[in-house]
């Protein structure tokens, strides 16, 4: 963590966002977006932590007493902005309200908030009205400066030294949830501090994108949808999804697997600015359609990635907001038809002439054994 991938200077961008959003504050608990604007990887508990942004005074963060040192060693306690602890016995929503500016009329909560929490601020402020404040963050998140470039770039890169191992996992006779396990020690073991996801899905399972590791043994010639992820010690997730086969694979797989790679490959380098999320689904979605596969991909391309690993923009029929530079996300077209499946995908980053990818690893189909 340092102070360019947390800049002091957030918290003066959020504060103008609000400002313009016409909301009197917005109020940020642990979470993703109090973590892009501080660097506080606050733990989520019953004690309130919120960080006030009025749009008229000067923000603070609430913390309670036992977690001020931890606040006190983050990145938020060298941004200037004042933290003010509260004991057991204090209210908490109350010291907030007291605190802002009178006659506020509406303020921004936190997404993640919890519900009894944004009930207790409801009660707290009863004149004012309440608002998701993702919506004055998402600009601000959506593009991603070049430290954040970076983090995303370390954490594609741990993924791919991930992937590369992968082919010294699988073995006919082994399980999916075996599989899993080793490739969950390897997520940590190059550079991760959580795992967020681990999808073996072998044979019929591969046509499940969200299938969950089970006991089922994986037969020779059976492909292998591997789909993994994981958030680094920077807060910055990886997201990466390749396909193996243990043996030779049936041959209606390989004609699908090499539509799915002219698919994947013409919606990276469709990605550039001005071109719209939508357009870039549609350039995956038609290739595969126009090979007979239309009905067998049946999810968005892509979504955005950074501090959650989806988050905005996602890469979907109806979203035209225009790509941006600095906008990060997944390309992740699938083709599903039920004996087997696959699904590959990369991180990319929108730059001022095209993209830039996160993952380096070879797109083709890895037989194994």
């Amino acid at each position: 963590m340092t102070t360019e991938l947390y800049p002091r200077e957030r918290v003066g961008l959020v504060r103008e966002a609000t400002a313009r959003a016409g909301l009197g504050a917005v109020l940020l608990t642990p979470g993703p977006d109090l973590r892009y604007v501080t660097g506080y990887d606050a733990l989520p508990l019953e004690r309130l932590t919120c960080l006030v942004v009025p749009a008229a005074a000067e923000p603070f963060l609430v913390v309670p007493r036992l977690e001020l040192p931890a606040a006190q060693e983050s990145p938020a306690g060298s941004l200037g902005v004042e933290l003010v602890p509260w004991d057991e016995t204090d209210d908490p929503y109350a010291l907030v309200a007291a605190r802002l500016p009178r006659g506020i009329a509406e303020v921004g909560v936190a997404d993640r908030m919890w519900a009894v929490m944004a009930l207790r601020f409801r009660a707290a402020l009863p004149g004012a009205g309440q608002v998701a404040a993702g919506g004055v963050l998402r600009a601000l998140r959506m593009r991603k400066s070049a430290a954040e470039v970076e983090a995303l770039r370390e954490a594609g890169a741990a993924i791919d030294r991930v992937h590369r191992r992968v082919p010294g996992l699988l073995a006919a006779g082994r399980t999916e949830r075996e599989v899993a396990r080793d490739i969950a020690d390897a997520i940590i073991a190059e550079g991760h501090a959580r795992v967020d996801f681990v999808i073996v899905g072998s044979g019929p399972n591969g046509a499940n994108p969200h299938a969950e590791p089970t006991d089922r043994v994986i037969a020779p010639g059976e492909p292998v949808v591997v789909d993994i992820g994981g958030t680094m010690p920077s807060g910055y997730c990886s997201d990466s999804t390749r396909n193996y086969c243990v043996g030779e694979p049936p041959a209606a797989y390989r004609e699908y697997f090499g539509v799915l790679e002219e698919a994947q490959r013409a919606a990276c380098e469709a990605v550039r600015p001005g071109v719209t999320p939508e357009a870039v689904d549609a350039v995956a979605r038609d290739i595969i359609a126009a090979a007979g596969y239309g009905p067998q991909f049946f999810h968005r391309t892509g979504h955005g990635i950074g501090l959650e690993s989806h988050e905005e923009p996602y890469i979907v029929a109806g979203n035209r907001e225009p790509l941006e530079p600095g906008m990060a996300f997944s390309v992740e077209p699938g083709i599903y038809p039920g004996p087997h499946g696959a699904r590959i995908e990369d991180i990319v980053v929108c730059t001022e002439d095209g993209h830039d990818p996160m993952n380096v690893t070879g797109h083709g189909l890895v037989v194994t054994g």
